[in-house]
């Protein structure tokens, strides 16, 4: 009777649990059981693994062979657990030194003729790992996970056989570093390249300056999509901590993690399911949690189904999704800034000089019913957009045009600012931070008071005014919250008010 015992971890969200793989060795008919709550992937693992010793040149054992993947009650899919079984059944059938498993973890997919696979949902399990302290050896197509992490403890090898030759102290696997020929991501577009729309511009600086979230709204072809996709590039880069968030979120997710350091950018169609934006099914992240530290964009928001949108109000405010199932719940962080664009009406043109909106009242008033009051009092800032003067766009070169990065750099000095100060951006003020970093003169609580009896603002649309203010002020460089600055904040919600 021989045991060995080989460690791995399983996916689990942007947590990867450790699983021992023991491998189980007796007398008896030959046999080859798999327990320990096995997905049909991990199960068909005996026949790839069969197959890959064999043609490796191992002896594959002939007595009862067990292998039991514990913790029993966790379920454990995907093929990462190719490898760990292989080198076990090494192990207890002594073709392996029992001691070269200790201190190691292993994951990859066996192809037939032992070669390593890349093998996805990787990310979580490196960094567990690596925080651990143990050997990680995993397939050389995962060099691009590896060498985000970058610490010289993750190896990599091509097939079974070099994996054995390095247990056996023959050989040495190369140490993971991150490829040369993978390119970042490609820079954001410039802000320079949108014509007129200046104070959708000044909303969009102050939304990357605090945090906040906006909404656009106007008629088509006024360059709603155009601002939005320009956001990214008005936010300072990702630190390394947060790079490797985002790339753990990506890899639970299935994907393969993106380099630079860029903020995610998602735009998820409207005919998406409220399980597609929020994550579902086998408990897989959403957009909103692939679009964490960065932005989400939602365009033509009055046609994505309304118990999607109405998904979006814990997260906007807790910056968590909690997918709860009847056996286990998972939380998957959704620190996105939402940045949404509708139509005035169903036409898109109400208000048009040349009269071409024919909607009715009634209809109007259903489309913009489609957007719930509670999801509106949660944006931060909303605002209209005109269409654009012939002027602006026949001009050949636009009078005082700010780019991207002159912009950014004003953003990033108002983020330091608030950081500094409070240790988080505006738009994730508590009302017991706002008491003690926002107070407001007297000026400004009388013309926040007129507001809230005129416009009837509810208790979360002053808070949201007061961290506006907060947040013009700082990109003014201004130390207290001016008149103008609660002016400004109550301009930029034009929900508040009616439209015409």
């Amino acid at each position: 009777m021989h045991l060995s015992t080989v460690l791995s971890r399983a996916p689990a969200g942007l947590n990867a649990p450790l699983v021992r793989v023991e491998v189980h060795l007796g007398a008896g008919l030959p046999a080859f059981f798999l327990v320990g709550l096995p997905e049909a992937v991990v199960r068909e693992s005996r026949e790839r693994v069969r197959s890959a010793l064999l043609t490796a040149g191992f002896a594959f054992p002939t007595g009862r062979l067990t292998v039991n993947l514990s913790p029993a009650d966790l379920p454990k899919e995907g093929g990462r657990f190719d490898l760990p079984m292989a080198v076990g059944i090494l192990a207890a059938s002594q073709q392996l030194p029992p001691d070269a498993l200790e201190g190691r973890e292993f994951y990859g997919e066996l192809a037939l003729n032992g070669e390593l696979r890349q093998t996805p949902k990787l990310v979580p399990a490196l960094l567990a790992g690596c925080r651990d302290g143990r050997e990680l050896i995993l397939p050389a197509a995962n060099a691009l996970e590896a060498g985000l992490i970058g610490t010289p403890n993750i190896k990599l090898a091509d097939d079974l056989t070099q994996v054995c030759d390095a247990l056996k102290g023959r050989a040495m696997l190369r140490i993971a570093q991150v490829p040369a020929a993978l390119e970042p991501r490609p820079p954001p577009p410039d802000l320079a390249d949108v014509r007129g729309q200046f104070a959708a511009k000044r909303a969009l600086e102050i939304a990357a300056a605090g945090g906040h979230g906006l909404l656009m709204i106007g008629p088509p072809g006024a360059g709603k999509t155009l601002l939005a996709q320009r956001l990214p590039g008005l936010l300072p880069p990702l630190d390394r901590s947060d790079a490797l968030e985002v790339a753990s979120m990506e890899s639970a997710a299935g994907r393969r993690p993106s380099l630079g350091g860029g903020r995610p950018f998602r735009s998820p169609q409207h005919t998406a399911t409220m399980a597609a934006l929020i994550g579902g099914g086998a408990l897989r992240p959403g957009e909103l949690s692939l679009a964490n530290l960065g932005v989400l964009f939602l365009d033509e928001l009055p046609e994505f189904a309304r118990n999607a949108l109405e998904a979006l109000r814990e997260p906007l405010e807790s910056g968590v999704v909690v997918l709860a199932r009847a056996k286990r719940s998972y939380d998957f962080p959704a620190r996105f800034q939402l940045i949404a664009a509708m139509n005035p009406c169903p036409c898109g043109y109400a208000g048009d000089a040349r009269g071409r909106c024919r909607c009715t009242a009634e209809q109007v008033a259903r489309y913009r019913n489609r957007l719930s009051g509670p999801l509106i009092d949660r944006i931060d800032i909303h605002i209209e957009l005109l269409p654009l003067p012939v002027e602006h766009l026949l001009a050949d070169k636009p009078a005082a045009v700010e780019t991207s990065a002159t912009v950014a750099a004003r953003v990033a000095a108002a983020h330091e600012v608030q950081l500094n100060r409070q240790g988080t951006l505006n738009s994730r003020l508590t009302p017991a931070d706002m008491t003690r970093f926002c107070p407001l003169g007297r000026d400004s609580r009388v013309l926040i008071g007129t507001a809230i009896s005129r416009l009837g603002l509810s208790a979360r649309a002053y808070h949201r005014i007061v961290r506006l203010a907060r947040t013009c002020a700082d990109l003014a460089g201004e130390q207290s919250i001016r008149r103008i600055d609660v002016s400004e904040a109550v301009q930029l919600r034009a929900l508040d008010r009616p439209i015409c």
